[in-house]
């Protein structure tokens, strides 16, 4: 089998692909992104690896011999589902390699801009600490999570283990289900506009479709409590990114952490680009799913997909 990797850096160069080699002849590109770039590495291709990069009719109408996709993801919206199942192609992803280190990531953001922990550390660092004559210092408030109410659009993998763990906190955990097919039952599922209304955190765990694409924008942004924090570790495409600036900007939330946005990397025309302050916005660079282990995991969860396919059984098919 002919295995192309379009987008090998996207799991980072750290971490070994080489298992990959026993099944089959590999080239790896270090990233993709047109579909031009797609059409011409993919040419003799059986079996195709990607992440983001474009994978549609475009792309791949000349690339005669693909009968496999696979993603360095969980996410597939880079694939174009209708023609490759009208092709016979079956798309993989990977699931559940990442759960642990979002959910983690969805409090680091959550604590590290609702405690102003970046004042405080330059704070300290800059000399000002080492200059006052008391032994602490909180001059901007902060509060605890225990008592607050948690909100949730999402209650996935990721969104239940976040409800977990915003539980052990002491949080109140609300979720609402954007295609109101959720049958969780552990938590108090609620309508959107009383989800907004209600958390004093908003975590986003959804995929990107047509429900969530600006899922939360200028009219459910004034929803939200003037305390409230966002957080996006979803998809990027799900905040409006503009209307989101605007209610930082204005006051109508207290802050939010992003990891994900409307295009990345972020673009200086991105008006979220011009808020330095980190106490009112953390951005980080779509990394909250890129520990070791997950990548990790995430290479052995591709390999485990094409082995399958390989042996006639496929798994993890999105698009059967």
């Amino acid at each position: 089998m002919k295995i192309v990797i379009l987008e090998r850096n996207s799991v980072g160069p750290d971490i070994s692909v080489d298992m990959l080699n026993s099944l089959g002849e590999v080239t790896a590109y270090p990233n993709t992104t047109t579909a031009e770039e797609v059409r011409e590495r993919t040419l003799d291709a059986e079996i195709v690896v990607a992440n983001k990069s474009p994978i549609n009719e475009t792309s791949l109408r000349d690339s005669g011999n693909v009968k496999l996709v696979c993603e360095f993801a969980t996410g597939y919206d880079n694939c174009d589902l209708e023609y490759l199942r009208g092709r016979g192609i079956p798309v993989c992803n990977v699931v559940g390699y990442s759960t642990d280190m979002v959910a983690q990531h969805t409090f680091t953001l959550a604590l590290a801009v609702s405690q102003k922990l970046s004042y405080y550390d330059d704070y300290v660092k800059s000399g000002r600490y080492s200059a006052q004559d008391r032994f602490s210092n909180f001059d901007i408030p902060f509060g605890e999570l225990a008592g607050k109410t948690w909100g949730i659009v999402g209650m996935g993998n990721i969104g239940k283990k976040v409800a977990q763990i915003a539980s052990a906190f002491g949080c109140k955990v609300i979720f609402t289900s954007v295609t109101g097919k959720s049958t969780v039952t552990e938590y108090e599922k609620v309508s959107k506009d009383e989800l907004l209304a209600r958390s004093d955190f908003l975590s986003l765990h959804c995929p990107l479709s047509d429900l969530t694409l600006n899922y939360i924008d200028k009219e459910a942004l004034k929803k939200m409590k003037t305390s409230a924090f966002l957080i996006n570790v979803a998809r990027g495409r799900v905040v409006n990114n503009t209307d989101l600036y605007e209610a930082l900007e204005n006051g109508e939330i207290a802050g939010a952490g992003l990891d994900v946005l409307e295009e990345e990397p972020l673009r200086l025309t991105n008006p979220l680009s011009k808020i330095k302050d980190s106490g009112k916005l953390i951005i980080t660079p779509h990394l909250a799913w890129g520990s070791v282990e997950a990548r990790n995991r995430c290479v052995q969860g591709v390999y485990d997909n094409i082995k399958a396919f390989l042996d006639g059984n496929p798994i993890h098919v999105v698009n059967g």
